[in-house]
């Protein structure tokens, strides 16, 4: 069979049943190939917009996504996409097509170096030159995405490999020498830590996003209803363990909440699961969790002691390491501690204040009750990530999905297509704002086009929000280039115009009832631009650089 023929029959080994992307002249063979393939092609209007809904799909099912982009241009656009997703630990599988082997080099017409340019942001990459390496290269492309720490994984493929022809055979089973991920943890640190825990009189569970891409919540859950042990979570680990849990101490770092942030700093052992410490969660870090001693398990070892030090690494899987945890967790009395966080909880609770006028607070409180937790929630990045995931009470692990790392706007409405193919039957609502939401606002075509009901809640308070919040803070309201009203489009107008339905709300008393008809509509797209106030502010917040003891509260 050809190459593109056989390319078509390594995805469906890997059982891939849905393609992100946009064709161009390198690929065209591969095209081809997949329009009888059984294997659905969804069409969007950017190729990163491919890229993000690809990972939409990753985070929502934890099946690798895969997307595909000519080459040149169509590859260079896939670039934001996959550092996102590299950023985020997400298992994506990016094909590219090449311009012809013979041309490599030459400066050929839509030719660009693409392992090159995307080796910084990728887990791995290939270029087959040969037609032989092609079976193999995907089996090994596939296993790397979603094994040990996740990551992308791009495929560039010069076009005659796709038309050369090969005798097909796909490899049962993989052997990278230099690729050996370790899954159980070490038997004498996981005593060393259940020692620690022992003797504690303050632990704390920080968990990330580690937890949920091993599938983690319910040993996390089960080892903390043994232990009674608290959990703080960052952006990234928010759905791995319930709102509602009496436990639950929210998001800790740069907006995470009081109690949480106390906690850390009182702590005297904290155990880490599959969280890198990043600089939003640490904030100063000679001032993180000063009084702990740290259990850090990953199972990547270059991100254990990578930022913060730690006394005990643990490398392995966090699924397995928490069970062996859970099978040997010490009985510790900590009652002290747990009144403690109990009296910070009702002395510092996230609150704002209730006007007459639309807040976006309230917009997401409204939201979270309307679903009872249960909906796939994307945002993009911001003030409307941030007040989600302050404010949206989350139940369950896969169903918060932003991008936590490379914080990128114009992703939560990609990864919402993403997510609600992944997810047919769930209800998928990407919480947006009035700047980011144009970055990829061309994909509500793609969303009509397959009938795709996504909702998309726009806090609109012309402005782009968070910058506006920094200037306002920390450069005497200077609001350099941050201000956008009268200069928006009407977003009514746009969603109709593509042949979506839009809806405006202005009035607090109209929310609810909109929100009722925006997400009982099956039939594609809705958007829902909610006009709020304009210099509502994210609190409590942590100013850069600065420890987590230096929060500035206040309402906002």
């Amino acid at each position: 069979m050809t190459g593109a023929k056989a390319i078509v029959e390594c995805l469906k080994k890997e059982n891939v049943e849905v393609i992100f992307g946009y064709p161009g002249g390198v690929v065209l063979p591969l095209c081809d190939a997949l329009y009888d393939s059984g294997i659905k092609f969804i069409l969007t209007r950017h190729e990163q917009a491919a890229a993000h809904a690809a990972d939409g799909y990753a985070r929502s099912s934890g099946k690798v996504g895969v997307c595909l982009a000519t080459s040149g241009p169509g590859s260079t656009n896939l670039v934001t996409g996959i550092a996102t997703a590299y950023m985020d630990s997400i298992p994506i599988v990016a094909i590219t097509g090449q311009v012809a082997t013979n041309l490599i080099g030459n400066d050929a017409f839509q030719e660009v170096d693409t392992t090159g340019i995307t080796r910084p942001i990728t887990k791995h990459n290939y270029l087959i030159k040969n037609i032989d390496e092609l079976p193999t290269t995907f089996k090994e492309a596939f296993y790397i995405a979603r094994t040990g720490k996740p990551g992308p994984v791009l495929i560039d493929i010069p076009v005659d490999v796709q038309r050369a022809e090969i005798e097909f055979h796909y490899p049962e089973k993989i052997e990278i020498r230099s690729y050996k991920p370790v899954f159980n943890g070490h038997p004498l640190q996981i005593e060393k830590a259940l020692s620690l825990i022992s003797t504690s009189k303050k632990p704390l569970i920080l968990a990330g996003g580690g937890v949920i891409s091993a599938n983690a919540s319910k040993e996390l859950r089960m080892f903390v209803e043994k232990t009674q042990i608290p959990v703080a979570l960052t952006m990234m680990g928010l759905g791995s363990f319930p709102t509602e849990h009496k436990l639950h101490l929210g998001m800790v770092g740069m907006h995470g909440t009081v109690y949480g942030n106390n906690a850390i700093m009182e702590t005297d052992v904290l155990i880490a699961a599959g969280c890198r410490f990043d600089d939003r969660i640490t904030g100063k870090i000679s001032a993180f969790a000063p009084k702990a001693k740290i259990i850090h398990i990953d199972i990547d070892p270059a991100s254990i002691g990578k930022n913060v030090p730690v006394n005990v690494p643990i490398v392995g899987d966090v699924k397995i390491v928490l069970e062996q945890f859970v099978n040997n967790a010490p009985e510790i009395n900590i009652i002290e501690w747990l009144e403690k966080i109990s009296e910070w909880k009702q002395k510092y609770p996230l609150t704002y204040k209730n006007t007459d006028g639309l807040k976006p607070q309230f917009v997401i409180e409204t939201i979270s009750e309307l679903t009872g937790g249960d909906a796939i929630i994307t945002t993009e990045v911001g003030q409307n990530q941030m007040w989600t995931a302050q404010y949206y009470k989350f139940k369950n692990p896969r169903t918060f999905i932003s991008s936590g790392g490379l914080g990128t706007m114009g992703f939560g409405f990609p990864a919402a297509i993403g997510a609600q193919v992944a997810n047919k039957d769930k209800v998928v609502i990407d919480i947006a704002g009035d700047g980011s939401i144009q970055m990829n606002i061309q994909e509500l075509s793609t969303a009509v086009a397959e009938k795709i009901p996504v909702k998309v809640i726009i806090l609109n308070n012309g402005c782009l929000g968070m910058v506006r919040q920094w200037q306002e803070l920390f450069y005497k309201k200077r609001y350099a280039f941050t201000c956008l009203k009268g200069k928006q489009p009407d977003f009514v107008k746009v969603a109709e115009a593509y042949g979506a339905v839009g809806y405006r709300v202005i009035k607090k008393e109209d929310l609810k009832k909109t929100l009722v008809k925006a997400f009982s509509h099956k039939e594609g797209p809705v958007f829902v631009d909610c006009i709020v106030e304009p210099e509502e502010n994210v609190f409590p917040m942590v100013p850069a650089g600065a420890s987590l003891k230096e929060m500035i509260g206040g309402l906002a």
